[in-house]
């Protein structure tokens, strides 16, 4: 077991196995503690550097769901990167709530997580990534969007792009208010909402949805208005559902992009 860095709301869970850990955190931004698991190469040495790709799961699912889908242990191991799955509790949405003070989860990643993360494991810091899907998608673009200085680049795969056309959906209304009410709210977090910054960040974005897939409108939606803007992107047609046979396929397409990017 490695000597471990205190730090302030952070406990670690049992011993490491195979490159996993499970670690804690608490804050008084998020609903409640979030279970973080974590994957290292199996070659990891402190005395390297690795990129980190932090990704984030769907609307009602949990840490465990990218291991499920698409083992992370061995991504880690392929692509010699740290890989870091947090909970976004079941509905976060991955936003800083104008309506609930305990789901800051935008603030929390910033101010926490990144944090812990680098105090504990050999992160290089010119190298983070952020990527995910439907919920975790639309999480990934957003938080880049806040700020994309801290990151390499980001991903989305089957992305809920546009906060609008889910309106009356996903308990949005809870983080968000009613659509009719907030509509500039609803689009100021969306990642179609942002392709200002975006352009401005002058950052290459990799992002895909299966052309079966119910999001796949809004995703064209995002592609043309990045087009227009000159925001460099890379879109990723193909045909697929909104399932997990999709995203395991479509995975793979990031974490190579991550891999060139971060050379």
């Amino acid at each position: 077991m490695k000597k471990l860095i205190p730090l302030l709301f952070l406990l670690v869970l049992g011993q490491e196995l195979q490159g996993q850990d499970q670690i804690l955190i608490s804050s008084h931004l998020i609903p409640d503690t979030d279970t973080v698991w974590v994957f290292t190469p199996s070659d990891y040495a402190e005395g390297q550097k690795y990129p980190v790709v932090y990704m984030l799961h769907g609307y009602s699912s949990d840490y465990q769901q990218w291991h499920k889908i698409m083992d992370a242990v061995k991504y880690a191991n392929d692509y010699d990167i740290i890989i870091v799955c947090p909970d976004g509790f079941y509905n976060s949405w991955y936003i800083n709530s104008p309506r609930k003070s305990e789901s800051q989860f935008a603030s929390y990643f910033f101010e926490k997580l990144i944090p812990a993360i680098e105090e504990k494991y050999a992160a290089d810091t010119e190298n983070r990534f952020v990527t995910g899907l439907s919920m975790g998608g639309h999480g990934a673009f957003h938080l880049f969007s806040l700020r994309p200085d801290l990151f390499k680049s980001a991903g989305s795969t089957s992305g809920v792009m546009d906060l609008r056309g889910s309106a009356g959906l996903f308990e949005l209304h809870e983080y968000l208010g009613e659509y009719e009410e907030n509509q500039d709210l609803w689009l100021s977090v969306s990642a179609i909402g942002n392709i200002e910054k975006f352009k401005n960040a002058n950052k290459e974005l990799i992002f895909d949805c299966g052309t079966e897939d119910p999001f796949f409108r809004w995703n064209m939606d995002f592609y043309r208005k990045a087009l227009e803007a000159n925001v460099p992107v890379t879109f990723i047609s193909q045909p697929g559902k909104h399932e997990w046979d999709y995203w395991e396929k479509s995975i793979k397409a990031h974490f190579e992009f991550f891999k060139a990017k971060s050379n």
